[in-house]
C-alpha cells in the first residue's frame, strides 16, 4: 500500500515538473505558426515593428510596391521618433503623452496621403474602428449620478 502512494506522489510531481515545460513548448510552436498582431486580438510588446505594420497594412489596403516602401519609410520615422521621445526624460508624462499622439497623427496623414482614394476609404474606417476602440478602452463606468447601471457581464 505505501508502495502505490509512494508511486503516485512521485508519478505527481513528474506531470508537475513537465507540464510547464510542455505548455512552453506549445505556446512556441503556436507562436511560429502565426505571430500576433492587433488585429487578431493578439498583444504586443514594446514599439510596433514597422515591417510588421507595413506588411498588414500591404494585405488590408492592397498597397503598391512603391506604396510600401513609402509606408515602410514613414513608420521607421514614427518609430524612431518615439523612441527618442520615450528616452527624454526631461519632460512629463502627460506632454510626453501628448507628443506622442502628435507622431501618431502626423504619420496616419503621411501614410493617408499616399494611398488612392479606394485605400483612403478603407484606411477611413480602419481608423474610425481604431478610435471607437480607444474611446471603449478609456471610457470609465458610467457616471453614479445618471442613474443608469452598468450592464452585467457577457457569460
Amino acid at each position: 500500500m505505501l508502495k502505490k502512494h509512494l508511486l503516485a506522489l512521485v508519478a505527481a510531481g513528474a506531470i508537475s515538473i513537465a507540464a510547464p515545460f510542455a505548455a512552453a513548448q506549445d505556446n512556441q510552436s503556436n507562436d511560429q505558426q502565426a505571430p500576433p498582431s492587433q488585429e487578431n486580438g493578439g498583444r504586443h510588446h514594446g514599439p510596433p515593428d514597422p515591417a510588421r505594420r507595413t506588411a498588414e497594412l500591404t494585405k488590408q489596403l492592397n498597397l503598391t510596391s512603391d506604396q510600401q516602401a513609402k509606408v515602410l519609410s514613414v513608420l521607421q520615422s514614427e518609430r524612431s521618433q518615439m523612441e527618442s521621445l520615450h528616452q527624454d526624460t526631461s519632460l512629463s508624462q502627460q506632454d510626453r503623452r501628448t507628443k506622442m499622439m502628435d507622431i501618431r497623427e502626423t504619420t496616419d496623414s503621411q501614410i493617408r496621403a499616399l494611398l488612392d482614394a479606394n485605400q483612403q476609404k478603407k484606411w477611413d474606417e480602419k481608423q474610425a474602428k481604431r478610435e471607437q476602440w480607444m474611446q471603449n478602452r478609456h471610457s470609465g463606468p458610467p457616471d453614479s449620478n445618471s442613474g443608469q447601471q452598468a450592464p452585467p457581464p457577457q457569460q
